[in-house]
């Protein structure tokens, strides 16, 4: 019995316990969130897509800017999720159910494309020097 008394005199979390563990994961949420409201309120025509929880990850939500310019990050749950879009006054959809916007894959295309013109641009020096 003494190593449980001896555990709990230490602390939990401290180093990797099941508490610090959840503490870190609710930073990371917050942090997330946080980027997500700032994302927002940097850019126009934002809408988020939630996406469900996984076997490897737990709900996400995605915003994407009118560009197509977006950005992911872990939110507790749907439910979150919405108010999160509410509160920012942002359209909130079930990316299981609509899908993601065009406009969001032609910037994924764009951005695809511009680092593959860099790699290429950077390449074409004349090796022997």
């Amino acid at each position: 019995m003494g190593i449980f008394r001896r555990r709990r005199a230490t602390g939990w979390g401290v180093d990797g316990t099941a508490r610090g563990r959840r503490s870190q994961e609710r930073r990371r949420v917050a942090d997330g969130i946080r980027h997500l409201e700032e994302f927002a309120a940097e850019r126009t025509g934002v809408e988020a897509f939630v996406e469900p929880p996984t076997a490897v990850t737990s709900t996400t939500v995605v915003l994407v800017a009118r560009s197509g310019e977006w950005t992911r990050r872990r939110v507790p749950d749907a439910r979150a999720a919405h108010e999160l879009g509410s509160r920012l006054g942002i359209p909130v959809y079930d990316a299981g159910v609509v899908g993601y916007p065009q406009r969001m894959r032609e910037w994924n295309r764009r951005r695809a494309e511009e680092s593959s013109r860099a790699a290429s641009e950077a390449g074409d020096g004349d090796p022997t020097g």
